[in-house]
């Protein structure tokens, strides 16, 4: 159990600080521009910005113990996040969603995955509060996971869209802003929703996997929901950083397989075995960066012969 109580008045703030980003954010994009990379790189980093400065504000209040288990989890959270790139990118590119229109999916995407994660969180929590020993099964599902993360590529995204695609009533034909339209008398989803419906569903088994990672470096939900809201609420802008580099890091794969790995095997052998939040904020960056770092020199050695 943590050494600190988190209060009422600390969920209002989160909420209160949740809202005002979510708005700020729609504030700016409003309208149907296109974000240059640089400004998404600028967006990104006043996410970073804004989740370190929570993260000060929970070290102020609640202590460092507090503080250790928020950044952990919060690069936990982060790093996990990355692999919903890769869904972002097939399920765009499979369903030809314009560039103006992604934006508006991924908007409603992170509203539904705040929802859902808090949700998970909130079961999760008191599960482990009356059988500790899920800690156990929790474990295990992350390293099972793991071992399918290296199995499998995007083979997962492909089969639910296809379900969606047999099992909802849809048009190929785009509508613009429209999510459904009506057709000969019958109301049909249009390629943004059937886009949304992959995104959110396929968000869901992501959470089965990252909510058990994060109660490896905490059992509470204030930490672990916090983390959450501010490693989900940058995933748009990262997206239009990363979405002509995230099919180069072939490697990257691998890195987040290991980090669910470790947070199956710290919850495993936390009876025995105790590793701080520091720790794991270290080994965690380690393997995302080993991942990126592989990744970029396997990609120079491919394109040096044809330079030669």
């Amino acid at each position: 159990m943590p050494d600190f109580v988190i209060p009422a008045w600390a969920w209002g703030l989160l909420a209160g600080v949740m809202l005002l980003l979510i708005s700020i954010d729609l504030f700016a994009h409003r309208g149907d521009h296109l974000d240059s990379r640089r400004r998404a790189l600028a967006w990104s980093i006043l996410w970073i910005a804004a989740a370190v400065a929570f993260g000060v504000f929970v070290a102020v209040y609640f202590g460092a113990a507090a503080a250790e288990q928020y950044f952990a989890a919060y690069l936990l959270e982060k790093s996990l996040s990355v692999d919903n790139l890769f869904l972002f990118v097939v399920v765009f590119a499979a369903l030809g969603i314009p560039q103006t229109e992604q934006r508006r999916v991924l908007t409603w995407g992170i509203i539904g995955a705040l929802v859902t994660r808090g949700l998970f969180i909130a079961l999760g929590a008191a599960a482990l509060h009356h059988w500790h020993e899920l800690t156990y099964v929790f474990g295990g599902i992350l390293v099972i996971t793991a071992w399918k993360m290296l199995r499998e590529s995007d083979g997962a995204s492909h089969r639910l869209l296809s379900w969606l695609e047999r099992h909802l009533p849809w048009t190929r034909e785009h509508a613009g802003h429209h999510f459904v339209v009506r057709r000969d008398g019958r109301w049909l989803a249009t390629p943004l929703l059937v886009a949304l419906l992959a995104i959110e569903l396929t968000d869901v088994m992501f959470a089965l996997d990252s909510i058990p990672a994060a109660f490896a470096v905490s059992e509470e939900p204030f930490i672990i929901y916090s983390s959450n809201v501010f490693a989900v609420l940058g995933l748009r802008a990262l997206y239009i950083v990363l979405v002509g580099a995230i099919s180069g890091l072939k490697y990257l794969r691998y890195g987040l397989s290991a980090v669910l790995a470790f947070a199956g095997a710290k919850m495993l052998a936390a009876s025995w075995i105790v590793i701080s939040p520091v720790v794991s904020v270290g080994v965690i960056t380690l393997m995302i960066s080993a991942a990126v770092v592989a990744s970029i020199v396997a990609r120079r050695r491919e394109r040096l012969p044809a330079s030669l």
